[in-house]
């Protein structure tokens, strides 16, 4: 997926830290190589979208986003993230494996 940027504010920074995962780290997962899907239940007034991939430390990560656009800029706004649980994280690993 192809983006500009990320839109950030006190909003989704506030919601995305609150679980313990940094911005830093979040953008890093955005960035790699994270798999994507869409988030069709949370998909009302925009399209949602629930990336899961790993930090670069290792851990585990799903971040909520949805695109925005800015001037000709395609930017990802964040909307919650969170560590994947134990058995989250072992089943995202053998789908990646596959």
């Amino acid at each position: 997926m192809r983006f500009d940027g990320f839109d950030w504010d006190a909003g989704n920074r506030d919601k995305c830290c609150k679980h313990g995962v940094s911005i830093e780290e979040i953008e890093a997962v955005l960035r790699g190589w994270p798999t994507f899907s869409p988030d069709k239940a949370h998909s009302g007034l925009e399209q949602r979208f629930i990336a899961a991939g790993r930090t670069l430390a290792g851990r585990a990560v799903f971040i909520a986003f949805t695109l925005r656009m800015r001037a000709d800029a395609v930017l990802v706004r964040p909307v919650s993230a969170r560590y994947m649980h134990t058995k989250e994280a072992a089943r995202y690993g053998r789908q990646r494996s596959h």
